[in-house]
């Protein structure tokens, strides 16, 4: 889950700055930008580790326990105040179930019978999803022809990496219905909190940090009915379910927060196709998993697709007329609402692919 983009606040003058600063800028955000895909790319592969040694469930709790450790450790050193109001955290409980419970749970399960890989692709797919959800649930959002091409570009991706030609055979349907299931919950996830938790007045990172310790509570009551205590612990899942949630859920949110506060939800988003890329990688080179042709070809499909159902237009502004004292106002055209999507008013962002905390309008994905 990621953390979604700042409140916008009124600009301030900025102070003269020498040539070379916004260089160092611009490297220092690359630099934070590579690291948090690569962190998100991981965490497929994290997942797949951690269930090796522990079931599903747990891995979703751990993971969600040592993430919400970080935020907590983020928001007592900022001194930030948890938000206010039972309304509020009512939609908090669920938007942590939409983008951190589910979505969670679901890929952990996934990956007892399908590659980590194809996790990583059917986690790009929650733009897609959002598109056509949004066409229903957000008035605001009209299709277009690009849009509607991206969608239908997306689907043949998605074929194009199960390999439907082949009647999907060697596809394990269970496994690859629940990761598309997970990211059908980021992109419904999205839209909830979009709608609910814009203009709470809280910080993004308290959202963040609360939304994902409600989802910690949940996993906490979950786990113990359907799993028992390992009778032993190995020290490599152990680390991968530690890195899975310091790293991948907890310092990836601190990361995509301090992104989209620097250079905007837009360009933070990107990170959304960076994902499956890092995550296919990661699968063949580090645990062997076997690539077909069809798996990087479909991928790049999907993402295609998938970045078409983003697009904007733009709308054109009728020249004020002169007898008119005051400018034509036209609101700002909606950000892209996605998972990984990066989670844009005052709540947190997905992970996707990781997957993102509450973020009312955000692309990333957050696995």
């Amino acid at each position: 889950m990621s953390p979604a983009a700042p409140p916008s606040v009124p600009p301030v003058p900025a102070a003269p700055a020498t040539p070379s600063a916004p260089a160092s800028r611009l490297l220092d955000w690359r630099v934070r930008f590579g690291a948090l895909a690569l962190i998100w790319g991981f965490s497929f592969l994290f997942i797949k580790v951690g269930t090796e040694g522990f079931a599903p469930f747990q891995v979703t709790f751990g993971r969600l326990l040592f993430g919400t450790a970080v935020l907590v450790v983020a928001l007592v050193v900022k001194r930030d105040r948890l938000p206010r109001g039972a309304r509020v955290w009512g939609h908090l409980t669920v938007a942590a179930f939409l983008l951190n419970a589910l979505p969670f749970s679901l890929f952990a399960y996934a990956e007892l019978t399908i590659p980590s890989t194809l996790a990583g692709i059917c986690n790009a797919t929650t733009p897609l999803w959002g598109m056509v959800l949004s066409l229903v649930a957000l008035s605001e959002d009209r299709p277009t022809r690009v849009r509607a091409a991206g969608l239908g570009i997306g689907f043949v991706g998605v074929l194009t990496v199960l390999g439907a030609w082949q009647g999907f055979s060697g596809l394990d349907v269970t496994g690859t219905a629940l990761a598309l299931l997970a990211s059908f919950s980021y992109a419904v996830g999205w839209i909830y909190v979009r709608r609910t938790l814009s203009g709470t007045g809280a910080s993004n990172l308290s959202l963040a940090g609360s939304q994902l310790g409600l989802a910690t509570l949940q996993l906490a009551v979950v786990t113990p009915v359907f799993t028992s205590v390992p009778e032993s612990v190995e020290l490599l899942p152990l680390l991968a379910v530690l890195a899975l949630g310091a790293l991948g859920t907890g310092y990836a949110m601190l990361l995509q927060y301090g992104i989209v506060a620097e250079v905007g939800p837009t360009t933070a988003s990107m990170v959304t196709y960076f994902i499956p890329v890092i995550a296919t990688a990661a699968g063949v080179t580090l645990l062997g998993e076997d690539l077909g042709w069809n798996t990087p070809v479909g991928a790049v499909v999907v993402l295609a697709g998938a970045a078409l159902t983003q697009t904007r237009t733009s709308r054109r502004r009728t020249p004020p007329r002169p007898e008119e004292t005051a400018p034509l106002q036209i609101p700002p055209a909606p950000l892209p609402a996605t998972s990984a999507s990066l989670p844009t008013p005052a709540a947190p962002l997905p992970d996707v692919r990781e997957p993102a905390p509450a973020a009312p309008r955000d692309p990333a994905t957050r696995v």
